[in-house]
């Protein structure tokens, strides 16, 4: 008869930790998503010089939407060291209030007519604070969604934080699309500000939530047992390595987002003629389809070999992304409504499992770090970096064909690297990965049966192999 395993206490319900996950990635998202489209659509007008080439300001103000993408390394790591040392929910309240205090700045910084280059200098600022931010929050929000749910089901229940991603963004269209009605000048003047001030209500909702979140049950498992080490990042570098390598690696095809909103706003808008509030509802469109289809894919890889799942999911999304500009360059309006939401299910498909997934293949004691430091690696190389690539090749051929074969790559890349990965850390949702079989062993065999037993609802997970 096994010995009860002694629970952590106060162990949230995982539906309540599960949600406050997607609340406060909402927001977290909605802020750092209203900076691309302001990007796209007003910075290069804003706070770059008026008598600047309009497709140099543009390529400038996707360089500082990159600026947020560099930041969020140094987010990962802070806040990865803060979740491994301390706790998961400390570490998200801190990154809620930063991300809060940026985006409203943003909202209330003077434009380059007012204060010259200091405008375009706090632009980058602020962006970076916002960087650091979201660096810190995806791998806090997923783990507190993940680590408390029943272990069989977390890649389902990691879903609901990667809900935060286009219900944010879908805000952040909404609010623009909202705003589109105004006269150019006025929002130029003032509209765009509407949502960046807008970002102060939503961190008091967000507060509210997760100031009564209580602390993931892995990691109280951590605290209790002293598991802690001294310093996460060290540890991930030394011994997981090539877990984090190839970790990042499965991430590029999640940043097509950027070539379908960010870019592909900016280029429907100034070279195809669409009027920026009809292609804001079309991008709407497409984010609804993601959101209903990132819990399928989160679904479908948790029910079979995830090796055969991610096939299924990538193989399309490499044809589809070129098939989307195609569409958008047809200028009729179905067929682009057609080409952004069909070019979206893949991509919001691996979305939706990726963040359980990665979850899995690091130890409870530095998995923070380790997911967030995978994350944002990737996000530096390839996430803000994609519209700036995109505008660079539009720019220097006056085709789109290369940005297309570009979003393809993306693709190609994702799916090697996500197949290597769970050839090395073990393939199925129903085991045991080998970070988990190592959490195992070290709890102590009777200890982890216990807990697996409690934390399934009577459907243990089977040890892989």
């Amino acid at each position: 008869m096994t010995r009860p395993h002694p629970q952590p206490a106060a162990n949230p319900r995982p539906g309540r930790a599960a949600l406050a996950a997607f609340v406060g990635t909402t927001i977290e998202w909605y802020d750092f998503y209203i900076y691309g489209t302001a990007a796209a659509l007003v910075f290069g007008k804003v706070f770059f010089a008026s008598t600047m080439n309009p497709g140099v300001a543009t390529l400038l103000a996707f360089v500082t939407f990159w600026a947020g993408f560099a930041a969020r390394p140094l987010g990962g790591i802070v806040f990865g060291h803060l979740g491994d040392r301390v706790g998961r929910k400390t570490a998200l309240v801190i990154t809620l209030v930063m991300m809060g205090l940026a985006t409203t700045g943003i909202g209330l910084l003077p434009s380059y007519a007012q204060i010259g280059a200091w405008a375009p200098a706090g632009l980058v600022v602020l962006r970076v604070l916002q960087g650091v931010a979201v660096g810190g929050e995806w791998g806090g929000a997923v783990l507190i969604a993940s680590e408390n749910a029943p272990k069989h089901r977390s890649i389902l229940y990691a879903a609901f934080a990667q809900q935060g991603s286009p219900t944010g963004n879908l805000l952040a269209t909404g609010a623009f699309f909202a705003l589109s009605a105004l006269p150019t000048p006025a929002f130029l003047m003032w509209g765009w500000r509407i949502p960046f001030l807008l970002s102060a209500v939503l961190v008091v909702v967000g507060m509210v939530i997760r100031l009564k979140l209580e602390e993931s049950a892995d990691m109280q498992r951590v605290l209790q047992r002293k598991r802690t080490v001294k310093l996460p990042l060290r540890d991930v570098v030394r011994d997981h390595w090539p877990v984090v390598l190839l970790a990042a690696g499965t991430l590029p095809v999640i940043n097509v987002t950027y070539f379908r909103s960010t870019f592909a706003l900016s280029w429907a808008t100034r070279e195809l003629g669409y009027a920026q509030g009809t292609f804001l509802g079309i991008l709407s469109m497409s984010l609804v389809v993601q959101f209903l289809m990132q819990p399928v894919g989160a679904w479908l890889v948790s029910k079979i070999d995830m090796r055969r799942a991610m096939c299924w999911i990538l193989i399309p999304e490499i044809v589809l992304m070129p098939v989307m500009f195609h569409a958008l360059a047809t200028r009729s309006y179905w067929i682009a409504v057609a080409g952004m939401c069909v070019s979206t299910i893949p991509s919001a498909m691996f979305y939706g499992a990726v963040g359980g997934v990665l979850a899995r293949v690091f130890p409870a004691n530095v998995r923070y770090t380790g997911l967030s430091l995978a994350y944002q690696l990737s996000a530096l190389v390839v996430g803000g970096g994609t519209p700036v690539l995109a505008q660079a090749i539009l720019n220097a051929t006056g085709s789109i064909v290369g940005v297309a074969i570009a979003s393809g790559l993306y693709a190609c890349v994702s799916l090697v690297c996500m197949l290597a990965l769970l050839n090395r850390t073990g393939h199925r949702a129903d085991e045991l990965s080998s970070a988990e079989r190592s959490d195992a062993a070290e709890w102590g065999a009777d200890n982890a049966a216990g807990g697996l037993e409690q934390a399934s609802e009577g459907g243990a997970l089977k040890p892989a192999g």
